[in-house]
């Protein structure tokens, strides 16, 4: 397996703190559904969501 550098991975902008963040191992299996860049910003993220649906 070949090493790609960091500019060569996927992307996606964070839900909560809307910065771009890269593909990661860890992320593999479910890189599709992956919204955060963080925990913090998954805990945070829920929060405020939760109160932006009932506003």
């Amino acid at each position: 397996m070949r090493m790609r550098q960091k500019s060569e991975l996927p992307t996606k902008v964070c839900v909560c703190c809307q910065r771009p963040f890269a593909w990661r191992k860890k992320w593999e299996r479910d890189w599709e559904g992956v919204k955060y860049c963080s925990d913090r910003c998954r805990q945070t993220g829920t929060k405020t969501s939760g109160k932006a649906a009932q506003a």
